[in-house]
């Protein structure tokens, strides 16, 4: 009885393993979905300098978060997503910033002070802005990417300069060309 039921358990587990396998990504596949999900975030059409969005990407599932300033874009991000060949399962997790005509107003004056610098003005070429402006509730956070340290400090810096903000959290990341 034991010498038939080894081989049995063992064709068992073997299949376990084999159909495990299978249901997981290749490596190919996981950087295939990222780049799409990458351009389809990107070519959203009111997705513009106030909102931040991110992304994770777990085998065939995809996680959204960030902020947004429109309600229809955190609709629009998670449409875009899931027509992507091979995503399961959206998880949106993106946070709609609350209307307010204070933020409006220092979303505004925080664009000007940022990319109307002479030294940050090469951020302001191009469709997508690097430096984004997320304010909730007259809290600044700046998020993205900037060529140098330097750079960096000087988003902080003029964003700190706007009256009326509460605080400034300058989560901006440098990426060298």
């Amino acid at each position: 009885m034991r010498r038939f039921l080894l081989p049995v358990v063992a064709a068992i587990l073997l299949s376990q393993v084999l159909l495990a396998q299978r249901d997981q990504p290749s490596a190919r596949s996981t950087e295939r979905i990222e780049k799409e999900v990458r351009h389809e975030l990107l070519m959203l059409p009111w997705f513009g300098v106030f909102d931040n969005i991110a992304y994770k990407v777990d085998g065939y599932n995809v996680t959204l978060l960030g902020q947004v300033v429109r309600p229809s874009l955190k609709s629009d991000a998670e449409r875009a997503v899931k027509g992507i060949e091979g995503v399961e399962k959206v998880d949106n997790q993106i946070e709609v910033m609350p209307p307010s005509p204070m933020d409006d107003r220092l979303r505004t004056r925080l664009f000007r002070a940022i990319y109307g610098y002479g030294p940050l003005q090469k951020y302001d070429l191009g469709v997508q802005k690097p430096i984004r402006i997320v304010v909730k509730n007259g809290r600044c956070t700046l998020e993205g990417v900037v060529d140098n340290e330097t750079d960096k400090n000087l988003a902080g810096i003029r964003a700190n300069g706007v009256s009326g903000l509460f605080s400034v959290t300058n989560n901006l990341r440098v990426v060298p060309n």
